[in-house]
């Protein structure tokens, strides 16, 4: 019995992730991304210390085009806890912000796609 989730076409699926890259929608991306429903983005973010609001800005962008509700934070291999005055910045924006491992970030964006919510992910690479 197949269980694959009918996702409509163009959308992003997060199909791998590990040794510093991911595919998406069939295609290889080494390092960090910023993944939307219809693209995805490379992101210079390696790490928790080194995110910011502005390596954030195509999110944000993205959530005033209501593109975007829900950002997905794969904070690397394990969960951190994002900084309250980046949180209190995006809430701002619209944006509720999720922090998670990397691998919980790309499994639960495949399910909200699945659903039709207006996710997007920022994963650090593992």
């Amino acid at each position: 019995m197949d269980v694959t989730p009918l996702i409509p076409a163009g959308r992003q699926i997060i199909e791998t992730y590990g040794d510093g890259r991911f595919r998406i929608a069939n295609v290889l991306h080494p390092g960090s991304v910023l993944v939307f429903p219809a693209r995805t983005l490379s992101w210079a973010v390696t790490e928790m210390a080194a995110m910011t609001v502005a390596s954030l800005q195509p999110v944000a962008l993205a959530a005033k085009s209501g593109e975007v509700e829900l950002l997905l934070l794969g904070c690397g291999p394990r969960l951190a806890q994002v900084p309250r005055d980046l949180r209190e910045l995006l809430r701002a924006d619209g944006i509720i912000i999720e922090p998670m491992d990397t691998g919980a970030a790309a499994r639960t964006f495949n399910v909200l796609m699945a659903e039709g919510r207006l996710v997007a992910a920022a994963l650090i690479a593992v």
